[in-house]
């Protein structure tokens, strides 16, 4: 791997460790922040989807305003910007100051994620992508790793506001290394913005995200729900309709005529999904379910991250090794077994026996990811390296979110069957857990259309098999 596209997947890498301390230090620090605001746990729910509907208006129009303006100029802004967000997400008094900083912090992030990781493909041969891939992702696993117990720490001996402040020394350094070494790639000729476009898909996406947020929230009108879902779904399609008839569309969706890269959009989502549940449902379930306070909870989740990032180097090994469609069926397996056992935990279960099921899910879910963001790309060309990294960073963030909605919707769900109300109880968890899992196995069929072939060139095993 060359040295320049080694040191840009390390500076990128670096980003995500600063946004992923952010999103699991609140993980293990929403019981506490709700009594702060005086609300239901799970109504704080909507300060993380703010977040993430942000990432849905926005992310379709950040390739075109790096094509125009310049990839690092852009990665360094929006770093810029996600810094201050987090300040003022630190300093919010109630539940309104904090969903106004995270509907910032996800308009920087919108731009953040999806241009550093355009940035890194344009600057990787296809042969180097599995290692720019991990590359990326092993610096930004140390967040998930450190943030539960950070945020426990804090939560636990200090308070909640101030687990968002440790992201200015690292955005600090994260925007001069990006300066001193990240090239301003840009399309010398950049197509004219589809404004029209934009608005459609920002209107669609954040209604439906607002409409899977909904359904987590106690005394809502169902009908109401559905017919925001309904009116999103229909923008959607009209959208893609739209976009068919223009030169250039701010999304061209015919790079779903890409087999690989539509299996990873579609399947890949429901998989995504239930990644997206666990740092939501999964710290919760020990302060509410097992009664364990934010720092104590924050060290048994940190097992699944620790067996996050120690299946990272055994993924480069296990690609090689294994064609993709053995990789994601059998993995796709095990991620749905370890999420099934997580429904067996009880608060008199051995503190081992615990942490080995968080150790093992998070090996699993760290191995869908990566192989899944790794295919996507397999059979793309170059030219259209910008869209695909586009809706392919739509698709993965709206999902990621709806895995957190999932899991609020799953949990109030059972807590209604068991006639809870609000006051969720332990077979209320695990209730989600396993319709959860049940849901991960549906994502396993399309995995059957992939063949042994697909992704040798990412796999860098191309020559050899000719």
């Amino acid at each position: 791997m060359e040295r320049r596209a080694l040191t840009i997947s390390l500076i990128v890498g670096g980003a995500f460790l600063m946004e992923n301390i952010d999103g699991t230090v609140i993980s293990t620090a929403l019981p506490e922040m709700a009594k702060s605001f005086r609300v239901n746990p799970i109504h704080l729910s909507a300060g993380i989807t703010s977040y993430l509907i942000m990432l849905a208006v926005f992310i379709p129009i950040s390739g075109w305003v790096a094509d125009k303006f310049g990839t690092r100029n852009v990665f360094g802004s929006a770093i810029i910007g996600f810094v201050l967000a987090s300040v003022g997400c630190g300093l919010s008094q109630n539940i309104y100051h904090f969903v106004t900083f995270r509907i910032l912090q996800g308009v920087a992030g919108a731009m953040m994620v999806p241009v550093g990781r355009l940035s890194v493909l344009r600057n990787t041969e296809k042969k180097d992508l599995v290692t720019a891939i991990a590359y990326i992702t092993w610096p930004g696993l140390i967040g998930p790793i450190i943030g539960p117990l950070l945020g426990g720490i804090f939560t636990t001996y200090l308070s909640w506001h101030w687990i968002f402040f440790i992201n200015i020394p690292l955005g600090i350094i994260a925007v001069i290394l990006t300066w001193k070494f990240i090239p301003n790639t840009h399309t010398k000729d950049p197509k004219p913005l589809d404004f029209v476009g934009f608005l459609l898909s920002a209107v669609a996406l954040s209604s439906f995200m607002y409409g899977v947020e909904l359904l987590s929230r106690e005394g809502e009108n169902y009908w109401k729900i559905a017919g925001i879902l309904v009116a999103s779904g229909l923008l959607i399609v009209f959208n893609i309709y739209q976009s068919r008839k223009k030169e250039f569309p701010l999304i061209d969706y015919s790079i779903l005529n890409v087999r690989t890269f539509a299996i990873t959009v579609y399947s890949g989502s429901l998989a995504r999904m239930v990644i997206g549940m666990a740092p939501f449902l999964v710290p919760m379930m020990f302060q509410i379910g097992f009664g364990l306070n934010a720092f104590q909870s924050g060290l048994l989740f940190m097992a699944s991250m620790v067996g996050n990032l120690a299946m990272k180097p055994a993924t480069i090994w296990i690609t090689r090794k294994f064609n993709f469609k053995e990789v994601l069926i059998g993995n796709g397996i095990l991620l749905a077994i370890s999420t099934f056992a997580t429904a067996l935990l009880f608060p008199t279960t051995p503190t081992w026996m615990v942490v080995v099921v968080m150790f093992a899910s998070g090996m699993f879910r760290s191995m869908q990811f990566s192989s899944l963001n790794t295919l996507a790309y397999a059979d793309i060309p170059n030219k259209n390296m910008s869209n695909a990294n586009t809706l392919y960073s739509t698709a993965q963030q709206m999902t990621l979110g709806m895995g957190i909605a999932l899991g609020a919707v799953s949990l109030h769900v059972a807590s209604v069957i068991h006639r809870h109300g609000t006051r969720y109880q332990m077979n209320d968890f695990h209730m989600a857990f396993v319709f959860i899992g049940f849901l991960s196995l549906l994502g396993l069929i399309e995995y059957g259309r992939l063949r042994k072939t697909d992704g040798l060139n990412v796999r860098g095993l191309e020559k050899n098999h000719k």
